[in-house]
């Protein structure tokens, strides 16, 4: 029996949390906003309106379709903060008319087929997981209808080449089903985003989805070896080859297409072995510049640790990983390995971190596994900061989802910077958003980490927090409309001056969230004007009547 999803929130609906921890919430952000947060009913889909269809599905997809009001209401967004809002809300005027379930490519062939001849724009859906727009429905007047594309029954794990390490993958397995089908290789695709346990293979493709390891293989890039995809025009698929000097390569051309130009329907990824060696230390120091520049030590010097992710001293304090090292920033250092042990490069690590400053009030901790067969885990963590790191890491969609749920604003936007340019973004950014907090959320909290780093420079993600409802012009009121649009608006300024000051710092608009239609705007003035330009004769050619998800990477056709 399948468990169900929430058909608003993030996740399982058995997973949302209790009672006791939003009261627990309540009370800490309370304290930590200095305004009085108060949990709200949670809604009930019985409550819930969802416009009828505007049409009949054509006959030759109708039988793998569905028009029920619960699917096309869990198909109506994903998960952003704006999404959770109206979802919450019960504002589901973006349903799509109809949800397909294809089975097979046939199926996509005749979808294609029939949303191009009756103007149905057609949008991929993955594992509705997006936090930028990017399978909202939301594609202009110039369509009769719009259908979600649900890959969920392309699921298995076709072939695996092991003398290669490689695997051919349909699109629609998402994280848990790739690794327990890999299982009994020993190999792992090793990918682990924060949305692994519902995400899928074809969403992190379409998006170039970052992994959960800090350096070395961790965006989807580094794991393609070779895609499949389904157009309106036709098939493309692409070699199996180790690499390539043969012109663009034309795996980057659906890397990030955010299905704009087809529906991917399996890649041969690249695998690993499955790491039998690990090592977690956490470095505390006192200045957050110190920490900066360790672990930019680090990601130059060749070592590779799979976890170097830098946390200032909000976001410890809000993850609970140095509870008792109060306004310290926190280097979270880790190693693996399927070959050796990591023990001098776990001590050449630290001693880059503790030559400049860094505290390291307990030993490495080392761990040794030869069982090739268990189940992998998703990091390199023990039971200390790194294990309360990893927990908040995998909790946060539903914390997320749990705060809305009491009024809270709770966002993330994450990019890239090169090192020599970070301190100046970085305060910049944080100057902006608190301004922005201050004005239309009474204030609030603003904390960042590394998620990523590179030997030219970091990927710093940042959390705001505030309480939308003391806003300006928010309104109040549990899910009432004038609580939403004030909520959304307190929301939408806030989102605006930290895309504006990433910009604006020469910073990119998304390291691994894609652009969807939120972000478009900004990536529009990132890019080249030829680039785009590009990118539309690519569609142009690819999806002659624009149908594949208009307005998320590129403007639907007017």
């Amino acid at each position: 029996m399948s468990r169900a999803k929430s058909f608003w929130a993030w996740g399982y609906e058995d997973r949302f949390v209790t009672d006791d921890v939003r009261e627990k919430l309540r009370t800490r952000l309370s304290a930590v906003l200095g305004v009085e947060v108060a949990k709200q009913p949670l809604p009930s889909f019985d409550a819930t309106r969802v416009r009828p269809p505007r049409r009949d599905a054509p006959t030759e997809i109708a039988g793998f379709g569905s028009t029920d009001a619960r699917v096309r209401a869990e198909h109506t967004f994903g998960k952003s903060y704006a999404d959770l809002v109206r979802g919450f809300a019960g504002d589901f005027g973006n349903a799509p008319d109809l949800v397909l379930f294809p089975e097979s490519e046939e199926h996509i062939i005749a979808a294609l087929a029939a949303c191009s001849r009756e103007k149905i724009a057609l949008i991929p859906f993955g594992g509705g997981t997006s936090v930028v727009g990017g399978v909202e429905g939301d594609v202009g007047t110039g369509f009769t209808a719009v259908a979600s594309l649900d890959m969920r029954r392309f699921d298995k794990v076709l072939d695996v080449d092991q003398t290669s390490r490689a695997a051919r993958i349909q699109a629609g397995a998402n994280g848990p089903q790739i690794e327990e089908q890999l299982q009994k290789t020993g190999l792992t695709l090793r990918h682990f985003p924060q949305s692994y346990e519902h995400s899928t293979l074809g969403g992190w493709i379409a998006t170039r989805a970052g992994g959960h390891f800090a350096t070395g293989p961790t965006h989807i890039d580094d794991f393609v070896e070779s895609i499949r995809m389904v157009t309106p025009k036709g098939v493309i698929e692409t070699r199996r080859l180790p690499a390539s000097g043969a012109g663009p390569s034309p795996e980057r051309l659906i890397l990030g297409s955010e299905g704009s130009f087809g529906v991917i329907t399996e890649a041969w990824m690249r695998l690993q072995a499955r790491p039998r060696w690990r090592a977690s230390v956490s470095v505390h120091f006192a200045r957050f510049s110190d920490g900066v520049l360790a672990a930019r030590k680090i990601a130059q010097s060749g070592l590779f640790p799979a976890n170097c992710r830098l946390l200032d001293p909000g976001e410890a304090m809000m993850h609970e990983v140095a509870p008792t090292n109060a306004g310290a920033s926190v280097l979270l250092l880790g190693f693996e390995s399927a070959d050796h042990p990591v023990e001098p490069w776990m001590e050449r690590a630290l001693s880059l971190a503790t030559d400049l400053g860094g505290d390291c009030a307990e030993e490495p901790t080392y761990t040794t596994s030869f069982s090739s067969n268990s189940a992998d885990r998703t990091d390199t963590l023990e039971d200390n900061e790194h294990g309360a790191w990893r927990k908040a890491f995998f909790a946060a969609p539903y914390l997320q989802s749990a705060l809305v749920s009491m009024g809270v604003m709770i966002d993330t936007f994450e990019t890239a910077i090169t090192w020599d340019k970070f301190d100046a973004f970085h305060a910049n950014v944080s100057e902006k958003v608190n301004a922005a907090l201050k004005k239309h959320a009474s204030g609030g909290l603003l904390t960042s980490r590394f998620s990523h780093v590179y030997p030219d420079g970091p990927a710093p993600y940042y959390t705001f927090v505030g309480s939308a409802a003391s806003g300006s012009g928010s309104g109040s009121g549990s899910g009432s409309g004038a609580g939403r649009l004030g909520k959304l608006e307190a929301w939408r300024a806030v989102k605006e001056a930290a895309s504006s000051a990433v910009i604006e710092g020469g910073g990119t608009i998304t390291h691994h969230h894609a652009v969807g239609r939120m972000h478009r705007p900004h990536w529009e003035k990132e890019r080249a004007p030829l680039i785009g330009a590009a990118f539309a004769a690519v569609k142009r050619e690819l999806d002659p009547a624009g149908i594949m998800n208009p307005g998320a990477l590129l403007p639907a056709p007017k």
